[in-house]
């Protein structure tokens, strides 16, 4: 397998990984798959902005999962801080790809000079807390019922990792 910097060509693979994660899981709170048009809109922004989009692809050229960071909010003060997400193909899920992905987000974000990174995780979703967890993580807050998907309340964990500079 190879990491590397997605390209525009990765948008419909990474289309697909998210639409999954909405159509099955927790891990994204949206109901409907995301559109081509969305996609691109997000491609642009991140673009727009010099933030990642790691990717990891195996012999053959799928993409097996990818993981990026944006603005945690788009207030001037919180600047230095990315929320950032990693997703998995559920195909290539438990093979310690997301370990790597985000190993790598935090050298680039180290890199690019930003102070904290925040994961905003579903509560139940034990994988995730555990692998930020493992990776310095510390949980920060716990919001009640933030969310309402599959006809039940989700609750969100939130995770930070101050970067070192």
């Amino acid at each position: 397998m190879t990491f590397l910097d997605c390209t525009h060509d990765h948008l419909e693979a990474i289309r697909a990984i998210f639409n999954e994660a909405i159509v099955n899981s927790t891990a994204l709170y949206d109901y409907e798959p995301r559109s081509s048009e969305v996609m691109e809109a997000w491609w642009a922004a991140k673009q727009d902005k010099n933030l990642p989009v790691i990717g990891v692809v195996n012999v053959d050229g799928t993409l097996m999962g990818f993981g990026s960071y944006g603005p945690f909010r788009p207030h001037a003060a919180y600047q230095h801080t990315v929320e950032h997400s990693i997703y998995v193909d559920a195909r290539f899920r438990g093979r310690g790809l997301g370990k790597e992905l985000l190993s790598r987000l935090i050298a680039r974000a180290t890199q690019q000079g930003f102070h904290m990174m925040i994961g905003v995780i579903d509560a139940e979703n034990a994988g995730s807390i555990a692998l930020h967890a493992k990776a310095g993580f510390e949980p920060c807050g716990h919001i009640r019922e933030a969310g309402f998907k599959f006809g039940r309340w989700l609750d969100l964990a939130l995770y930070q990792l101050i970067l070192k500079s």
